[in-house]
This record gives structure tokens, C-alpha cells and sequence, in this order.
């Protein structure tokens, strides 16, 4: 009748019956869970792909733009307000991406107690630790050896990768690893010459043991900052707006330090901030804020590997742009360095069945050879 109908059962089987459809009905539940969880695990895994190439592309701009900001090889503007104009537009977006889920989702996991929220400046202390062991290492060394000494972050990251968030590494990844800072070094010597050469290892024992320094707290900050936006289930809008808050208060906290060791002879901070500024440098601190979200994000859903094979990418990217932009001349060891980074790039990502392939072939038995089988007579 209406559509319904009606069959006669026992009522012990209709119980029976009642308990196996709510059992079914809750292993289909948590299937249904699962496979939502498995769905979502998949986009984020397919969804870091297209995020570290944009970083890469917009890493790879970041230099381009600004040398394009200078006016005749000089800045024009205070280019220690650029990082803390990146930190306040990341700080904005965040807090408007932040403020759009939470009234989208009323139960956007935050935590606010003290004990979480004081681990956030540590990352802004040791980017600035390494700021000034940075400084202190061009003391001793040339910028080409100091940028040939930085890939060593690409070894010590894949170590405190090991270490402290005790995630493992295959040997065929520990030897991309390797190969990516063999490729990245490569890329930067400029030849060999006698001059060239002897500019590598002819700094202060000084220089090289502040190099290796400046690699490690890279690393280090890189490190603990995957550390933070992994070790709870929060919202990462919210760490973003912790990680840049800070972030924001220790670079005007480095503009104030910089007027008083200067006597304010160019006036305080906020009167010359947007001094000379031009569309390229408005260019320049977008593209800043940019990378940094997109390395937030990574940090959150993919690893530091990813974003150290991005930059790393960058560097040979831009590279190869400065050819056609600023007439820079491509060298052997620039193609070399391209082409070693890509095979560590192929031995790092590529699923293991594509990197080794050894067909399993069962060779026939010969028909010269038979089965012998051989009887003990045991005479009696």
C-alpha cells in the first residue's frame, strides 16, 4: 500500500535483524569516515605538489624583483622594512582567513593556554640569531663562498629531519639528499681558475666554522617550525597568526635597535617606512608575504624536504631567468648543477617500483636434466 509492503517474520528474527542492520549501519559509519578521511589525506597530498612549484616560481622571483626595485644598483628605500611589511601581510591574511573559518565552522580547534602559545616566538629568535651569525660570516668569507657553504642546510636539515621529528629516510632518499647539495654547489662555482679557487679555501678557519653555524640554525628553525604546525590538530590560520605576530614584533623590535645605534639621524622607523617605495618594491613585499604562507602551509601538510628541494629549484630557476633578464652567462657547471638537482629530484619522489625494476624471470629446467630419484636398499 503506497508504496510499502509488509512481510511476516518471527519476532525473535525481527531482533535479530534489528541488531545486524545497526551493525552494519555502524561499520558502514566508520567506513564512510575513513574513506572521508582517506579522501581528504589524498587532496592534501595531491594539493602540495601545485604548492611547492608556486613556491618555487615565486622563490625563483623573489631576487629578480628585487634587483629590479634598486635604482642604479643602489635601494632607494629602507630594505630592512621589507620583512616587516611581509610579516604584517601575512599577519592580515591570516587573521582574515582565520576570522572567514571560524564562521564557517564555529568549532575551529584554537589553542590559547600559555604553554602552546609561548613555543610561537621561538622560531623568530632563531631567525634572528642567524641573521647576525649571517652578517658575521660575510666578515670572514665572499658572497659566492658563503652561498656555496649554505647548501650545506640541505644536508643538516635532512639530519634534524632524522632527529627530531623522527621521520625516516630511505637510503636512496639520504643519497638525493646529498646529490641535491652536490648539485646546488656545482651550479654556484664559477670556474677553476687559480683566482676562483683559491677565493673557496683561503677564508679564516672562522668563516667556515660560522658558515656551517648559519646552515645549521636554517635548518634548525625550519625544523622546529614543521614541528609547531604538526604537533596539534589547530586550525593553521590560528598558527599563522601566532608564528607572525611575533614574527612582526621582532623585526620592529631590529627597526628600533637600528634607529638607536644610528642616533635617529634619518628620524624614527614609521616616518620613512614607505620612503621610496615603488610598485616593484610594493612587488617585492608581496612576494615575500606570498612565500612565506605558502611555506606555512607546507610545513603543515607536507615536510621540510618539499621545501627544501623548492627554494633549491628556485636557485637554478633563477639562474637560468637571469640569462635572458640580465644577460648573465650560462655555464657548465650551472647545466651540470641543473641536471644532478633533477635526478636527485626523480630519486627523492619517484615511487621505488619506477627507480628499481628488476623483472622476477623463472628460467625453464633443461630437458637434459630429470628428476633422479635414488633408493637406499637396505639389505637385511
Amino acid at each position: 500500500k503506497n508504496g510499502f509492503f509488509f512481510i511476516s517474520v518471527p519476532r525473535a528474527s525481527l531482533v535479530l535483524s534489528q541488531r545486524l542492520l545497526g551493525c552494519l549501519t555502524s561499520k558502514h559509519i566508520e567506513l564512510t569516515r575513513v574513506t572521508l578521511v582517506d579522501v581528504r589525506g589524498q587532496t592534501k597530498a595531491m594539493q602540495w605538489y601545485y604548492v611547492a612549484a608556486l613556491l618555487t616560481v615565486l622563490t625563483s622571483s623573489q631576487g629578480i624583483l628585487t634587483t629590479l626595485s634598486q635604482s642604479h644598483g643602489k635601494y632607494v628605500y629602507d630594505y630592512a622594512t621589507i620583512p616587516f611589511l611581509a610579516e604584517v601581510f601575512k599577519l592580515l591574511v591570516s587573521s582574515l582567513l582565520l576570522w572567514k573559518e571560524c564562521r564557517a565552522s564555529p568549532s575551529t580547534r584554537m589553542t590559547t593556554d600559555w604553554k602552546s602559545v609561548r613555543l610561537y616566538p621561538i622560531p623568530s629568535v632563531i631567525y634572528l640569531i642567524h641573521n647576525n651569525v649571517q652578517f658575521a660570516t660575510l666578515v670572514y668569507v665572499d658572497t659566492s663562498t658563503y652561498q656555496i657553504m649554505g647548501n650545506l642546510k640541505i644536508v643538516t636539515t635532512g639530519i634534524l629531519f632524522r632527529l627530531f621529528l623522527k621521520r625516516k629516510l630511505s637510503n636512496l632518499q639520504w643519497m638525493a639528499i646529498i646529490l641535491l647539495a652536490v648539485g646546488t654547489t656545482t651550479s654556484q662555482v664559477k670556474g677553476c681558475g687559480a683566482a676562483s679557487c683559491d677565493s673557496i679555501f683561503s677564508a679564516p678557519i672562522q668563516g667556515y666554522m660560522l658558515g656551517v653555524l648559519s646552515a645549521c640554525l636554517s635548518a634548525l628553525a625550519g625544523v622546529y617550525t614543521e614541528f609547531l604546525m604538526k604537533k596539534n590538530n589547530d586550525s593553521l590560520y590560528w598558527q599563522n597568526v601566532q608564528l607572525y605576530t611575533f614574527g612582526a614584533i621582532f623585526n620592529m623590535a631590529r627597526l628600533l635597535v637600528d634607529d638607536f645605534r644610528g642616533g635617529f639621524e634619518n628620524g624614527p622607523w614609521w616616518q620613512r617606512l614607505f620612503n621610496g617605495y615603488t610598485i616593484t618594491t610594493w612587488l617585492v613585499v608581496l612576494n615575500l608575504g606570498s612565500t612565506g604562507l605558502l611555506v606555512s602551509w607546507l610545513m603543515k601538510y607536507a615536510d621540510n624536504i618539499v621545501k627544501v628541494y623548492s627554494t633549491s629549484m628556485a636557485m637554478l630557476l633563477t639562474m637560468v631567468l637571469s640569462v635572458y633578464l640580465f644577460n648573465f652567462k650560462p655555464t657548465l657547471q650551472l647545466f651540470l648543477g641543473i641536471v644532478i638537482c633533477m635526478m636527485s629530484l626523480h630519486m627523492y619522489f619517484a615511487p621505488s617500483n619506477v627507480l628499481v625494476d628488476i623483472p622476477v624471470t623463472v628460467k625453464a629446467a633443461p630437458e637434459g636434466l630429470k628428476d633422479v630419484s635414488v633408493e637406499r636398499r637396505i639389505e637385511s
